[in-house]
């Protein structure tokens, strides 16, 4: 635990400072120390990588197994329910490692350090990109995953990937506002599926009847409204974050 605090002090004074004089860090710089000494620390133990990695390709293989039978039918899986599939796959598998981002720093006991080190908004700026990343790359095996083992048709490419990113866009800043709130709490795992899920049911709603629209061929048009409705969630959600983040960490 020592050792970690040290490497984590280290790390920000070799990323923020110059060696000849040492102003305060901008924002960018702050968040990209930020990012990177996440991302570091991921890839030396990969203790949410894994977690998600297994728990995506468990869940979309018993699916496939279980569903299997019906493909081979005259009657295929429709488009909406292959949609809710995916998004159910998608969004558990996001609670599983998501709250990692701020759990593991007072786990290891570096949150002080990073109050010290840098401004709230970079610390968030920085968790949320690593998020993102993380939850861009579950998002591509499992979508490239599921649609391999299920027979997936995607009538409307574009349009799905736009919802694809939209919807984790706005699922990577939710999670990492909540899972700020409650990483000093005690009971950290079972308090983040419980804050999640109402914030988050709209963004999944939408984003199961837009990635429908897409899997049956729907012109832009159609899908419209659905995708402004994604939009503004996740300005919305950004916009909230950005307020309430610095209220949560300096608390």
């Amino acid at each position: 635990m020592t050792g970690a605090i040290c490497t984590t002090a280290i790390w920000f004074s070799r990323s923020m400072h110059t060696p000849t004089e040492r102003p305060q860090p901008t924002l960018a710089r702050a968040s990209w120390a930020v990012f990177q000494k996440d991302l570091r620390a991921e890839l030396r133990t990969r203790y949410a990588l894994n977690a998600l990695v297994m728990f995506a390709l468990a869940t979309v293989l018993m699916v496939s197994i279980n569903l299997g039978s019906q493909l081979l039918g005259s009657e295929p899986l429709t488009p909406l329910v292959n949609a809710v599939l995916l998004w159910i796959v998608l969004f558990f598998a996001a609670l599983t490692g998501m709250a990692r981002a701020f759990v593991q720093e007072e786990t290891a006991q570096t949150a002080a350090l990073l109050r010290l080190h840098a401004p709230p908004l970079a610390v968030l700026i920085g968790k949320w990109l690593f998020n993102t990343l993380l939850l861009a790359g579950l998002t591509i095996l499992t979508t490239l995953t599921f649609g391999l083992l299920m027979s997936l048709h995607v009538g409307n490419l574009p349009l799905l990937l736009v919802v694809l990113g939209l919807s984790s866009l706005g699922l990577a800043t939710t999670t990492t506002l909540i899972a700020a709130i409650i990483a000093q709490a005690n009971v950290r795992s079972a308090l983040f599926a419980p804050l999640a899920f109402p914030v988050l049911l709209p963004l999944l709603v939408i984003a199961v009847q837009t990635t429908d629209l897409a899997f049956s061929g729907a012109a832009w048009n159609q899908a419209l409204a659905n995708v402004q409705l994604l939009v503004a969630y996740v300005l919305l959600t950004a916009a909230s974050t950005m307020l309430l983040f610095p209220l949560v960490w300096e608390a």
